[in-house]
């Protein structure tokens, strides 16, 4: 059995399903890369920070932290916000440049998040210059326009 007081680490999941406001059964400790000291090395250049070497999951696990009635909630989320707006332009700028520079530095730094945007503006941009050599022999519309399309006749018919 566990005394009052004890430190554990667990789970998510579990944290989440123990936690309860109104009975105390425990109480989260936040893990350093949300506490007040790193959020002020991001508020001063969240461009340095290797996010993937610190959590791969930084945005999506502290989001999740806001769950949990901690006191430093608003600025944690404005701390993950602002984060994510001062990466945001740097990463979809080097997606777009891919081809004139080795960006493995600077994906081995990013989130998982931000590694999916990357590859989706990489992906963007490929798409748009396979396009504009007319590599892309046709441009076909999404399922989801040509599925609206068969509807609406359907209708019609009735």
């Amino acid at each position: 059995s566990f005394m009052q007081g004890s430190k554990l680490e667990i789970p998510l999941w579990l944290a989440k399903g123990l936690h309860d406001s109104k009975r105390r059964i425990i109480s989260v400790e936040l893990p350093k890369i949300y506490k007040e000291a790193w959020r002020t090395v991001f508020s001063a250049d969240a461009n340095v920070v290797d996010l993937h070497k610190m959590g791969p999951y930084y945005y999506g696990f502290g989001s999740q932290l806001l769950n949990f009635d901690n006191p430093e909630n608003p600025e944690i989320a404005q701390s993950i916000l602002q984060t994510f707006i001062s990466r945001f332009r740097r990463i979809m700028d080097s997606s777009q440049n891919a081809y004139n520079e080795d960006t493995s530095a600077l994906v081995a730094r990013l989130d998982e998040l931000e590694r999916a945007l990357f590859r989706a503006g990489q992906k963007g941009l490929n798409d748009f210059q396979c396009w504009e050599k007319g590599q892309a022999s046709q441009i076909t519309a999404s399922s989801l326009v040509q599925n609206y399309g068969k509807r609406k006749f359907t209708d019609m018919d009735g």
